[in-house]
């Protein structure tokens, strides 16, 4: 970058989104809706949601520095909480040193359930279901033609026997469905409406529950990054003491819950931030991502970091990831569309590596922050600038009064405006 061209951060937001449209990444509609000017209309916003009254507004951020399987990427995040954009833009730009992330995914496949009661004889039942798993796929098959045009639709059955139950015993059908780029709630569901009938023939029992499972463990994302010890020392931190103190941090979360939960959180204002974005269903990814953190039994990391082979520090994060871009507000809200523009996503599995790159690199920055200078000295600059504006500073003061603020170690409404009255009575 030559020197006299500002950085991105240094921008005001009307220079931010120039550059972004010189740049080829958006449309003056795609700034409209990234800028709130129409943005997301009452009127689409009646459709989306019953009872409308209005629009609730968050903070767009572009998180920068990505390199995800070899392509540079700019990373629209939505999020309230200071210090995550920039965070994560800064671990982006130290992986770049080892070549940025490589992220990977499985097949697209979710999983619905249904929950079969009254049955006189279960096994059976699981032996008439079996004989009868083609018929079957092939009545899920009929409830979205288009999905299975697509290369998508039902894969398998998977019966559970469950025992030990406050109701006693009862049988789950699993059915798996290639989803391909939609998140699938919809095909999944309207799938297990369509097999009901033939179920409950084939097993005389009552089907009661037909919904999907938000553990995707089925469809899981994947990324990694293997950052040089040179290129983490600072100030008086050489890179292997860095490295070193971020191991030991992720190696409490790996073994005790308590700090698993606030580690996993870490990686989850990364995850959830590009979810917001996009207009996918962050409740259903955080669902999973904490089951999956669960699996074995004990809550632990999501995330691993270890020494490579050359002495760099290597930093993995696998999770469920059940994204779409088709259907649902990935589609209606233009704002999530500008997101998916800005970041030139061309499958539901592409957005899923992009996902969980950016929280690999939201986990490394806590991580790296907590284990040196603390977790407190960068954010609270930050944070002060939000208590600057709940204590009504006026614009052009706000720096001066966060500056001091952050020099004295004390970020309070009542600070700021016993600063601001100083200054009003020299």
């Amino acid at each position: 970058m030559k020197k006299n061209v500002k950085k991105f951060y240094q921008l005001t937001i009307a220079e931010r989104l120039v550059r972004l449209k010189a740049d080829g990444l958006l449309s003056d509609e795609d700034i409209q809706a990234l800028s709130g000017s129409p943005g997301l209309t009452l009127e689409q916003a009646d459709h989306m949601i019953e009872n409308v009254v209005g629009t609730f507004a968050l903070p767009l951020g572009i998180a920068q520095h990505f390199i995800i399987n070899g392509r540079e990427i700019l990373v629209p995040m939505v999020v309230e909480e200071p210090s995550v954009v920039a965070a994560a833009s800064f671990m982006a730009r130290l992986a770049r040193s080892g070549g940025g992330f490589t992220a990977s995914t499985t097949a697209s496949e979710m999983v619905g359930q249904i929950q079969i009661l009254d049955i006189d004889d279960i096994d059976q039942a699981m032996h008439s279901l079996e004989k009868a798993k083609d018929e079957l796929l092939e009545k899920a098959a009929q409830a979205d033609p288009l999905l299975v045009k697509l290369g998508g639709g039902p894969r398998d059955i998977i019966l559970r026997k469950i025992e030990d139950s406050p109701i006693g015993v009862f049988l789950v059908l699993h059915l798996v469905v290639d989803v391909r780029d939609a998140m699938g709630a919809n095909a999944i569901n309207t799938a297990l409406e369509q097999m009901t009938p033939l179920v409950e023939s084939i097993t005389g029992g009552r089907a009661l529950l037909r919904i999907l499972t938000n553990l995707a463990d089925r469809r899981l994302a994947r990324s990694q990054c293997a950052i040089p010890a040179a290129a983490l020392a600072f100030g008086e931190y050489s890179g292997e003491m860095v490295r070193d103190r971020i191991i030991e941090a992720w190696a409490f979360a790996a073994v005790d819950p308590y700090r698993a939960v606030t580690h996993n959180k870490g990686i989850m204002n990364g995850v959830d931030a590009v979810v917001l974005a996009t207009g996918n269903d962050w409740r259903a990814v955080e669902a999973g991502a904490h089951a999956y953190a669960a699996r074995t039994g004990r809550y632990a990391s999501l995330s691993t970091w270890s020494v490579g082979k050359n002495g760099e520090l290597v930093g993995k994060l696998e999770m469920p990831m059940a994204v779409g871009i088709v259907g649902g507000a990935t589609r209606v809200h233009p704002a999530a569309c500008a997101a998916l523009k800005l970041m030139g996503i061309q499958s539901a599995s592409e957005l899923a590596e992009i996902i969980v790159s950016v929280g690999l690199a939201q986990n490394l920055g806590a991580l790296r922050a907590l284990a040196t200078e603390g977790i407190q000295q960068g954010h609270m600059s930050l944070h002060a600038r939000q208590v600057a504006v709940a204590a009504g500073i006026p614009q052009e003061r706000i720096h001066a009064i966060v500056e001091r603020m952050v020099k004295e170690g004390n970020i309070h409404v009542s600070r700021a405006l016993e600063i601001m009255d100083e200054w009003r009575t020299r």
